[in-house]
């Protein structure tokens, strides 16, 4: 069964940095697509970064050149590094994975329980 924790939310300032973890099981990793998405209150789920297994990554515009998605096969970990973190990145923070490989996120995709990020100006 697969299972995906997230971990590493916390409360910063604006301008701060934080890396949040999540740790994957029950699948072959190596090959699986990830994605790390997030929700505020209110607000339609957001993709903020996708990587595959060539390790070739995408970001919306609103957090490019900001965030960092990369993943350790080795350790079934991705991680998501986020820097310049402005009140508007505050959000549920969800890790995703699809193990067929591919990037499709509305089917034979799994998702973790969330980590919270909250960035006060």
């Amino acid at each position: 069964q697969v299972q995906l924790v997230e971990s590493g939310g916390d409360s910063v300032q604006a301008g701060g940095s934080l890396r949040l973890s999540c740790a994957a099981s029950g699948m072959t990793y190596s090959i699986a697509c990830m994605a790390w998405f997030r929700q505020a209150p209110g607000k339609e789920r957001e993709r903020v970064a996708t990587i595959d297994s060539g390790r070739s990554a995408s970001y919306p515009d609103s957090v490019k050149d900001r965030f960092t998605i990369s993943r350790d096969n080795a350790r079934n970990t991705l991680y998501l590094q986020m820097n310049s973190l402005k009140p508007d990145d505050t959000a549920m923070y969800y890790c995703a994975a699809n193990p067929s490989g591919f990037c499709y996120w509305d089917r034979g995709a799994y998702w973790g329980q969330g980590t919270q990020v909250t960035v006060s100006s």
